[in-house]
């Protein structure tokens, strides 16, 4: 990681700027799940990760209180994760296929993760104030990775915290509005080329919704706009 990277990474985990999530990823933190009671849970706002030259954002909703929030690391130590990182690595962008915990050896290729909303929010369901109070940790998240061409959004809550994201990197907001959908893609040559993809959540895999087939087909296409 770059020494930027890093000096954001050590401000982002730091943030208090949302009373009720605040309150809960602490709550979390002490209550604890009882299968993870032994466990030290991270309880802070989770900083996203990856390569610093990664030409690919993957942008979810929120870490998952007894996942990220546990782990320190997005979408490691839950189902989501699980589903995410086998199609990761299916298609070549992480070293391994499995994440459970921040020092497992996982390393991505190309990519960096990270999340429209920095801490875990109750019933998994940031208000738009929240995610607008994280915003400018990822206008800055997105100064640093210079090589970004293509965002992956894993759901709609990141397909539009994305839209919102163009806008505050001082692009227009795209007329009219790109709907999300799996498989969506939008690309006006004005920013990165936004590409949907539904959330691996179990509410989505558990009802075949997405399948592992369907996730593939979103990261081999980011890697075919970004030249392989």
């Amino acid at each position: 990681m770059t020494d930027e990277l890093a000096r954001l990474e050590a401000e982002v985990v730091e943030c208090r700027r949302c009373p009720r999530l605040v309150a809960w990823r602490e709550q979390v933190a002490r209550e604890k799940r009882a299968a993870f009671a032994n466990e030290t849970y991270w309880g802070r706002p989770v900083p996203g990760f990856g390569d610093p030259a990664a030409r690919v954002l993957i942008l979810g909703l929120a870490p998952a209180a007894h996942g990220g929030n546990r782990t320190g690391r997005v979408f490691t130590g839950d189902r989501s994760g699980d589903w995410l990182f086998a199609g990761l690595h299916r298609t070549g962008f992480a070293n391994q296929p499995t994440s459970i915990s921040a020092d497992d050896g996982l390393a991505l290729l190309g990519a960096w993760i990270t999340a429209a909303v920095r801490c875990a929010p109750p019933a998994n369901k940031p208000t738009p104030a929240e995610r607008d109070a994280c915003l400018p940790w990822s206008v800055a998240e997105l100064g640093l990775l210079t090589d970004l061409r293509v965002v992956v959004c894993l759901g709609a809550f990141a397909w539009d915290a994305a839209l919102l994201l163009r806008v505050a990197q001082g692009h227009p907001a795209p007329r009219p509005r790109p709907r999300f959908g799996h498989g969506a893609e939008f690309d006006d040559g004005e920013w990165l080329t936004m590409l949907g993809c539904f959330h691996p959540s179990q509410q989505n895999t558990f009802t075949g919704k997405l399948t592992e087939p369907m996730l593939d087909a979103v990261f081999a296409r980011a890697r075919e706009l970004t030249g392989g």
